[in-house]
């Protein structure tokens, strides 16, 4: 069994991470974490508590330039929040795909992150808003873009002895939409087979994040600005766009169900985030 410490500062949580090195892990909402214990996928030698930390930063602070995400905020948090519904409506929608609402009460959208599956729900729409995540160490913090953050299957940025401490979202352009779209087999108890993010903003720019098609999840963006009119050319700027997916096959899906089904749910996500920033634009 592991053994179990519940810091109350982020100086006692970084010490304790750094003295267990690679054997330590993390504890927020443990709904991975947990999961992995009970099935032996997972055997730390330490368990670092950080609900009882003090100095974390806040669950989440709205300023004028966007959103900042604390290590403790919910998905049920997020999801419910009216200023990330009006701002991040894509990130609500993946938010709401995590698992039950028991989970969501308590998985953390940090934690979702860290966890580094290639399938995240929340990954493509963090990437399509241009997220930055903060990792602190004992040596100080460091920045860095999202789409640098995931390296590998479970393979991030965050080493040992280290904690992501916030996720920022800037605030998304005055115009603009966003919608994500996933395909899994069993709503609310698998990953998803599939799943896509896009923002289109009020140039016709489109910009989409993918999961479940590549080792990490995937950022790209469509050349010029977008004529959403015109439907052969959207269908042949995506299928150009999509080729740099490299879905595998395993016991969700295909390769070749996977790549139809992305360029399917592409579509229909540049639509539905191109009608979100039609309707905006008609309310104001």
């Amino acid at each position: 069994m592991p053994k179990y410490y519940r810091p109350t500062s982020r100086a006692d949580a970084l010490t304790a991470l750094a003295g267990a090195g690679t054997g330590a892990r993390p504890f927020v909402g443990g709904t991975d974490l947990l999961v992995g214990l009970r099935h032996h996928t997972v055997e730390p030698e330490l368990i670092v508590d950080l609900k009882g930390v003090a100095d974390l930063p806040e669950p989440i602070v709205v300023t004028d330039d966007g959103v900042q995400i604390g290590p403790t905020l919910t998905m049920g948090e997020l999801a419910a929040h009216p200023l990330v519904q009006r701002w991040y409506p894509a990130l609500v929608e993946a938010a709401l795909t995590v698992g039950s609402v028991a989970i969501r009460n308590r998985a953390s959208l940090v934690g979702n992150s860290c966890n580094g599956s290639p399938a995240a729900d929340t990954a493509p729409p963090l990437l399509v808003h241009d997220a930055r995540v903060t990792i602190a160490s004992q040596d100080g913090e460091r920045t860095a873009p999202l789409v640098e953050f995931f390296l590998a299957p479970r393979r991030t940025l965050c080493g040992p002895g280290e904690l992501v401490i916030r996720i920022d979202l800037p605030r998304p352009a005055e115009g603009s939409g966003s919608a994500f779209r996933r395909l899994t087999r069993r709503r609310g108890v698998d990953l998803a087979t599939v799943s896509v993010a896009a923002v289109v903003d009020s140039d016709g720019r489109v910009v989409l994040g993918l999961g479940a098609v590549g080792p990490r999840p995937i950022r790209t963006e469509l050349p010029g600005p977008v004529d959403l009119t015109d439907e052969p050319a959207l269908i042949r700027l995506l299928d150009e766009q999509l080729e740099v997916a490299t879905p595998i096959s395993d016991v969700r899906a295909s390769r070749e169900y996977r790549v139809a089904t992305l360029r399917v749910l592409a579509k229909r996500a540049v639509l539905a985030a191109a009608d979100r920033r039609t309707s905006r634009e008609m309310a104001s």
